[in-house]
């Protein structure tokens, strides 16, 4: 059986995984689901929310136990994962992208937004920033064709109830990567129907970041929700 650490993208929390974990856990498999700082239920200060302090509160999951994990990360989570397996390769058995962003040493999130495949990033053309330090909320109507295009009405609007505000600053942070995690396999989720993170901009970070596997589904930008079996099939495979 294998392990899984799971993290959660941009203005979620470890509760997004709990259909994809309930899952994997009644296939016999080991599942850790972290909430990042100022997440969920974490409470972090938000002056406190860097990169940094996601990717060490990745590390710390990858250390409580002494068997490499299978690294999954959800949209921001994969610059997350990007950071994390840098810090602590050795903790890393692969690394899995789920419609997420992909990131090369000194690329930030912003970044890769920026590109002209990113051109259609729903959020970025519907978030709102206010605050010192900055933090960035949405609306639920636009959260619902943004993140759940593919879900049921029962689906999005339990995962709506949860959704909260994200801190800004991992968003303009860069990775530094070292090269410390260049020999972890990668395997790629892309999500055709994805109104968060275009198709065009998934496919230009795999291009340019080779993935050992891409696996495409048909659906939207939470398929941990939307399609949480094809989802799980693909991350057993």
């Amino acid at each position: 059986m294998t392990r899984y650490v799971l993290v959660h993208g941009a203005f979620a929390g470890a509760w997004c995984w709990e259909p994809v974990a309930a899952e994997l856990r009644r296939r016999g498999h080991t599942v850790q689901v972290p909430d990042l700082p100022g997440s969920g239920a974490d409470t972090t200060p938000v002056e406190q929310v860097t990169l940094a302090a996601y990717a060490g509160r990745v590390c710390e999951e990858l250390a409580a136990r002494p068997d490499p994990a299978v690294l999954v990360g959800h949209s921001m989570g994969g610059v997350v994962i990007t950071q994390a397996a840098a810090d602590c390769p050795d903790r890393v058995d692969r690394l899995v992208y789920v419609a997420a962003f992909l990131p090369g040493d000194g690329d930030s999130l912003k970044a890769l937004t920026e590109l002209p495949e990113g051109a259609d990033d729903g959020v970025q053309s519907n978030m709102t920033v206010a605050g010192d330090p900055p933090v960035a909320t949405m609306t639920r109507a636009a959260a619902r064709e943004v993140f759940y295009g593919s879900c049921d009405d029962e689906q999005a609007a339990w995962a709506l109830a949860h959704l909260g505000a994200q801190p800004v600053l991992p968003f303009v942070t860069p990775v530094s990567l070292d090269g410390g995690s260049a020999d972890i396999p990668r395997t790629y989720v892309l999500c055709t129907a994805d109104r968060a993170i275009p198709p065009a901009l998934q496919r230009r970070m795999i291009r340019e970041r080779p993935c050992a596997d891409v696996v495409e589904l048909d659906v939207d930008h939470s398929p941990w929700l939307s399609a949480t079996l094809p989802l799980v099939a693909a991350l057993e495979g």
